[in-house]
């Protein structure tokens, strides 16, 4: 476990010193709104215990916090009769509170959000595609393995 910031405003609701419209709770994990939703029902699913990005998170708790996740999906979905959920972790670049949060956000054709919020590119060409693939492929195989 990371040591949360003194200043780590999720911490502070897991420890109750802040309040938030908690719609979900186990041993492992806290679900309660944004304070700032793109829309009505946009729920942040956390960690209790503190990492600040989805690689820091322990191998034993990727099944139960994302099998939390799949529970919010559909119960945001169904509560509030979306047509589907968008579903998102940012890290580090673009996470304003540095410890691990899944959004949940209710979705609905004609909502406004157009996919995903940054612009798309092309690769210039097929050794650009293999460049970057292969340079994926190799650090996998190097994590893997330890390295």
């Amino acid at each position: 476990m990371a040591k949360p910031g003194a200043g780590c405003v999720f911490c502070q609701i897991v420890a109750g010193a802040v309040p938030a419209a908690v719609v979900f709770e186990d041993e492992i994990s806290l679900g309660f709104f944004d304070q700032r939703p793109l829309f009505p029902g946009h729920t942040l699913l956390i960690p209790k215990e503190h990492y600040e990005t989805l690689a820091d998170l322990p191998h034993a708790l990727l099944e139960p916090l994302f099998a939390n996740g799949q529970l919010l999906a559909r119960s945001v979905e169904r509560a509030l009769e979306a047509e589907g959920t968008f579903v998102a972790i940012n890290n580090r670049v673009s996470q304003t509170v540095p410890h691990l949060h899944v959004h949940i956000v209710p979705r609905r054709k004609g909502d406004g959000l157009r996919g995903f919020f940054w612009p798309r590119q092309k690769y210039k060409d097929a050794l650009e595609i293999e460049k970057f693939r292969k340079s994926i492929q190799e650090t996998v195989e190097r994590l893997r393995s330890g390295g």
